[in-house]
């Protein structure tokens, strides 16, 4: 079973929207190497995992697996936070909405020279499942050959060249919001280049010393330092509620990045940061909840409410 907390498991950071970062950002997230390629490759491994015997290997990759679902979140986020907001419109419930807005733009020609306008014309300013050129992710992207080295081999070349990519959108552009990300994700994608180089060498081969993958000076992005400074490249969650991860018995010992730290999976998951939604995007067309919509929710609340009462007696609130 999977729990969602109400958290982000990385701050997002306040900035100023950016619609060409945020298409570069998509390659992170539904591109052949992206988050939801790792999410879906590593849960899908674990799921067809066999051999008691190997259950550690299981719990490391199912543990990677799991936080992969909350860097697709993290990552789309951000992606309809670098999305959210035309730049100097500031519309009103009682605007027309085919009124310019102020300033003398126009709601949503940003759109048309910058970013990608399927993130304009089919999401609503907001994240889609495609790589930077709009094409639609695929399962096909996924490798789970059922043979655990060379899964593992697999999952270490996916992990060093998402992080190469990352490293490279990081250098494309410098606003805030996108850069804190993925200083967050480059510095995660190392640590599970470590996990599953643990795994290999635990299993006779010896890759430690060709990692990092890619061998960049990562202190000199500011925001990647700071989370080095942490140890955050060194520590495997297991995001287990039972205690039953033997992840462990894998992520530990000296890390194979070679730069002094140990590895360790003692942690079930970060302590996350508080999530919050966005405003509603007028010129979208997707104001939220109206005075009407509002009304047809609460007659429903209030017939299904009934329905329930009918069944096992008044409830505690109605009492």
């Amino acid at each position: 079973m999977y729990f969602h907390a109400q958290t982000w498991i990385n701050e997002i950071a306040d900035g100023e929207p950016d619609p060409a970062a945020a298409n570069a950002l998509q390659e992170g997230l539904g591109g052949q190497f992206g988050e939801m390629r790792t999410m879906m490759q590593y849960l899908f491994q674990a799921m067809n995992f066999r051999g008691p015997a190997a259950k550690p290997y299981r719990d490391l990759i199912q543990g990677v697996g799991t936080e992969e679902i909350s860097h697709v979140e993290l990552i789309g986020t951000t992606i309809s936070r670098l999305l959210d907001g035309s730049p100097e419109y500031t519309g009103k419930l009682t605007d027309p909405l085919d009124t310019p807005g102020a300033g003398g733009a126009t709601p949503l020609n940003i759109a048309l020279d910058s970013g990608n306008i399927h993130h304009y014309l089919v999401g609503a300013q907001g994240a889609l499942p495609v790589d930077s050129v709009g094409n639609p992710w695929s399962g096909s992207y996924v490798y789970n050959s059922g043979n655990l080295p060379l899964d593992l081999l697999y999952n270490v070349m996916l992990e060093s060249t998402g992080r190469l990519q990352k490293c490279r959108i990081y250098e494309m552009t410098d606003n805030a919001v996108a850069r804190g990300t993925l200083a967050y994700l480059i510095v995660r994608d190392q640590a599970h280049e470590n996990a599953y180089a643990k795994a290999l060498e635990s299993l006779g081969v010896n890759w430690n010393k060709l990692l990092p993958i890619p061998k960049t000076n990562a202190e000199s992005f500011p925001e990647v330092k700071k989370l080095l400074d942490l140890g955050l490249q060194s520590k495997q969650y297991s995001f287990d509620l039972d205690g039953e991860s033997e992840a462990g018995k894998i992520f530990r010992g000296p890390s194979p990045s070679n730069d002094g730290t140990e590895l360790s999976a003692t942690e079930q998951a970060p302590p996350g940061v508080p999530s919050t939604i966005s405003p509603e995007r007028l010129e979208e067309f997707s104001p939220g909840l109206d005075a009407d919509l509002l009304e047809l929710i609460q007659a429903t609340a209030e017939l299904e409410l009934d329905e329930i009462q009918s069944y096992y007696g008044p409830t505690s609130s109605s009492s």
